[in-house]
């Protein structure tokens, strides 16, 4: 019976000893890393600042970037106001502060997309109506949806401000207060 009992130890210690050196298995890829890409995400905006400002887009990978299609109400009729991919998806603050600044991989200076340097997550103000609603459909270029790349904006915020950006004040545009955040969720 001693013989049994050393060759089962024996035997349970080779096993141990390979598993304890075999690598972890890989994790499974997500559905982003097998494509190369999302195929859609949502923000849902929630009110910042005491504001009663709040919306849902839509946004898909479009071209050379990012579209973002949806709606943005709560807003004075007839106002203009900045609109902005911020670096962190953290609107934990009340005043959205935890988003951090302008999303900007590049280290451009801020200004307008489409007339030059400008950080990777300018996009032109909002326009609301006379009900207070902004009809968001923008082409934020040169972004991309759920790749992990630098220029990855899924997982970040966007900031709808009290003011409109004047494209030229630094680091911002002067857009003043941030009255509405949500984060990009990938959900295809």
């Amino acid at each position: 019976m001693k013989p049994i009992a050393i060759s089962f130890a024996t035997a349970c210690s080779v096993l141990l000893a390979a598993c304890a050196s075999a690598p972890p298995p890989a994790p499974l890829p997500t559905a982003a890393a097998t494509s190369g890409s999302a195929r859609e995400a949502v923000t849902n905006l929630a009110a910042a600042s005491g504001s009663l400002v709040s919306g849902r887009l839509v946004l898909v990978p479009m071209g050379d970037g990012v579209h973002l299609t949806g709606e943005i109400g709560g807003l004075p009729p007839g106002s203009s106001h900045g609109f902005h991919i911020h670096e962190k998806g953290d609107c934990s603050a009340a005043d959205a502060s935890s988003a951090g600044g302008h999303f900007n991989p590049d280290a451009q200076p801020h200004g307008r997309a489409g007339h030059g340097a400008h950080h990777a997550g300018d996009a032109d103000n909002l326009v609301a109506d006379a009900n207070g609603v902004a009809r968001v459909d923008v082409h934020v270029a040169g972004v991309s949806l759920g790749t992990g790349a630098a220029n990855d904006i899924a997982g970040r915020a966007i900031i709808v401000h009290a003011a409109p950006d004047d494209y030229r004040s630094q680091p911002a545009g002067n857009a003043g207060a941030r009255i509405a955040c949500g984060v990009i969720r990938v959900t295809r």
